[in-house]
């Protein structure tokens, strides 16, 4: 595997060494100091070039980074499938090499990345041949931190919770499992996740990220919540599907009790105990019943 100092010069000389390469920017998790280090983290490169059509016209220079697996092309998988695109300012090969070094390089024009370099903190400018590009601050998560919730949004992330269960629970009575993955995963689990995040958040003076789907949240709240939440991921077996969504619910519970406290707000006890009363009729419901209360 190529060395992150080989991987680098590759990246520079080829800029370097290219006339229509006016700049280079990277950013990512190589730009955020917060984010640990291992032999998995991409390289996201941006080429700040004259005109993107030369180089997504003719592919073939992108041979120079190594010996390819598989890649993606990202705005021209849009474009096919007729999405609104622009390949002329953006342009993209997300590639994964034989030697398990991964690059995600785009090449953008340079009104658009003027543009759009500021809409990321964690940026760094690699190269400016011609001062093109705008100063940039220190990379920084800063953006990505929790930020602290207000009343309305801890009320709505309850609401959203409890109220989604219904389905949860008329879909485990019916055994129709993927409707019930989709509803836990797709709605009930996301208020689940905010919820903790924002414990995670408290505990840390709101000044850390989460990372992307929570990857780094087992760091910043105790470690026996972080086991109860990974208990609340279930096979597709009806009876352990309800012991996961009983435990879900104790958990939002308990911490929205918590957080309700330390935050000075306010937590809607009865919705609570409504949603969990109708779970728990609907668990006990025999299969030829006619009514449900």
């Amino acid at each position: 595997m190529r060395s992150e100092k080989e991987m680098y010069d590759l990246i520079l000389d080829t800029a370097k060494e290219d006339r229509r390469i006016r700049a280079v920017y990277m950013n990512g998790s190589r730009t955020n100091k917060n984010a640990p280090r291992d032999l998995f983290q991409d390289y996201d490169i941006v080429y700040v070039v004259d005109e993107t059509r030369e180089f997504y016209e003719d592919p073939a220079w992108i041979d120079r980074f190594g010996e390819r697996l598989y890649m993606q092309m990202p705005e021209l998988m849009d474009q096919m499938q007729g999405m609104e695109t622009n390949l002329d300012e953006n342009f993209g090969w997300l590639m994964q090499f034989s030697d398990g070094n991964r690059i995600d390089l785009h090449v953008q024009s340079i009104p658009y990345a003027r543009e759009h370099i500021t809409e990321d903190r964690l940026c760094r400018i690699l190269l400016d041949k011609d001062g093109i590009l705008p100063e940039m601050p220190e990379s920084t998560d800063e953006e990505h931190w929790v930020k602290r919730p207000g009343e309305i949004d801890f009320l709505c992330v309850c609401n959203e919770f409890w109220w989604c269960l219904n389905s949860v629970a008329k879909g485990l009575w019916r055994e129709e499992v993927t409707y019930v993955m989709d509803m836990l995963n797709l709605h009930v689990r996301p208020q689940l996740f905010t919820l903790l995040s924002w414990k995670a958040g408290r505990l840390t003076d709101y000044k850390k990220s989460m990372g992307k789907s929570g990857k780094y949240m087992k760091n910043f709240i105790p470690e026996e919540t972080w086991e109860r939440f990974l208990r609340t991921y279930a096979d597709a077996d009806i009876g352990h599907l309800w012991t996961a969504v009983e435990g879900m619910c104790e958990l939002f519970d308990e911490t929205a009790r918590e957080e309700a406290a330390a935050l000075g707000m306010s937590y809607n006890e009865s919705e609570a105990q409504g949603s969990r009363k109708f779970l728990a009729r609907v668990k006990e419901l025999p299969q030829d019943a006619e009514e449900i209360f």
